[in-house]
């Protein structure tokens, strides 16, 4: 059963991935071209109370995650923001960074914060038909 995190950032609608212990959804709000939330599918709601499992595979999850999104667009930072003010269990926004506008979908994507911290209230909102090319095409490059 997926925990509030989890169903607060669309899921499943939004799934990309699912592990053990862990989901990478598509972030609906998009700071940068290809931001991700991960989130822990464990019901803790501190980072030091996930399980040694959860832990563990976090190497994994976010090897292929680094790997997946270079395979989508070549990024030159990525940031793992967790920040957890609103919603309750483990998760990370992750930012993919770029020194340059991406497209996608004919669709202009800044990193409005580059080369400093992301700009979180600048996204481009999936809501607006750019959701199910996305979706689909970060499903393809984790299929590879």
């Amino acid at each position: 059963m997926a925990n509030a995190t989890q169903l607060k950032f669309g899921y499943p609608d939004t799934l990309i991935m699912e592990y053990k212990h862990w989901c990478v959804l598509l972030r609906m709000q998009q700071p940068t071209l290809g931001s991700l939330v991960l989130i822990c599918t464990e019901e803790e709601t501190a980072f030091s109370q996930i399980s040694q499992d959860a832990f563990n595979e976090l190497k994994t999850v976010t090897q292929e995650i680094e790997s997946n999104l270079d395979s989508f667009r070549n990024f030159e930072k990525i940031n793992y923001l967790m920040l957890m003010m609103v919603d309750p269990n483990v998760h990370f926004h992750v930012l993919p960074r770029y020194s340059s506008v991406q497209t996608f979908d004919g669709c202009d994507f800044p990193d409005n914060g580059w080369p400093a911290a992301p700009d979180l209230g600048a996204n481009i909102n999936l809501d607006n038909g750019l959701l199910l090319p996305l979706l689909s095409e970060m499903k393809r490059v984790w299929s590879q």
